[in-house]
């Protein structure tokens, strides 16, 4: 729940960035097969925060169920949509809104909105923008999915779903000691972090000694973001680096552990205790 909270609300971000709308909201859709908003920014009260929309309802829900995106120029006086949700959305001020459905092996996932506070048809660069937002959550669900099921083939180390909360604490740990300028508090995060990592290391086996190359402080905090799924442009941005600088670590960390893929390099670091 973690992550997917982590990926709403930076898409959402993105979002607002890129289109230039002052609001922005959207997430997942839960096992009742409604989307439930639960992030927002550049919202000034919470009326829409835990709205539940049903498929084909209201604008999100025709973008659902359409798969495709939607946008009114003025949603109270929009005749394309239901109004299930006026109440939430007046008082939100809402006026022009688009909904862009996110898909993920054909199936919608989340629902991405965003809006104007007056009316205003919404032109085609901003649609575009949006839609580019969508499809960067996207990218980074699929990354995750294939990351978890790739590591999962390769016999990966503590899989037991309990360990996947330590490991996105160990992922947090990690990119907080980053921002931190204290050079004690730095060294005393990195130390809790090492031990999550041990911790988790199998039966058998040892952090790295002599006999097992250790990792620097940058290639642990890469390899962390990769184990939860990120791609390496979202470790750029956690981590406070270029991209390019994010593939030299990740290379480096591949080339000690002796791993021809990166989630290969997840594996042997969490069997040699240096990830958990």
């Amino acid at each position: 729940m973690g992550d997917e909270t982590g990926d709403i609300r930076s898409a959402l971000l993105t979002l607002r960035r890129v289109s230039g709308l002052p609001v922005a909201f959207g997430g997942f859709f839960t096992a009742q097969d409604h989307v439930r908003i639960s992030e927002l920014t550049g919202n000034v009260g919470n009326s829409l925060r835990g709205l539940a929309v049903a498929a084909g309802n209201g604008l999100g829900g025709k973008a659902a169920a359409l798969a495709r995106p939607v946008s009114v120029a003025d949603y109270p006086s929009a005749r394309t949509i239901s109004h299930e949700y006026d109440g939430a959305v007046a008082a939100e001020g809402m006026r022009a809104l688009v909904a862009v459905p996110v898909i993920v092996r054909r199936t919608v996932r989340a629902v991405l909105y965003g809006g104007l506070r007056q009316p205003q048809v919404l032109g085609d660069r901003t649609l575009t923008a949006v839609v580019s937002a969508a499809r960067e959550l996207e990218q980074r669900l699929v990354a995750r999915e294939e990351a978890q099921r790739m590591l999962s083939h390769l016999g990966a180390p503590g899989t037991d779903p309990a360990w996947e909360e330590v490991r996105q604490v160990h992922a947090e740990l990690r990119a907080l000691a980053v921002r931190v300028g204290d050079e004690t508090l730095r060294a005393r995060l990195h130390d809790a972090s090492a031990r999550l990592a041990a911790a988790a290391a199998p039966a058998g086996e040892r952090p790295a000694g002599p006999t097992t190359p250790g990792l620097s402080p940058r290639e642990i905090d890469v390899l962390a973001m990769v184990a939860r799924g990120r791609t390496n442009a979202d470790t750029a941005e956690q981590l406070g680096l270029r991209t390019e600088t994010v593939k030299s670590y990740l290379r480096s960390a591949m080339r000690k552990l002796g791993a021809h893929t990166r989630l290969e390099a997840v594996v042997t670091a969490r069997r040699t205790g240096q990830l958990p």
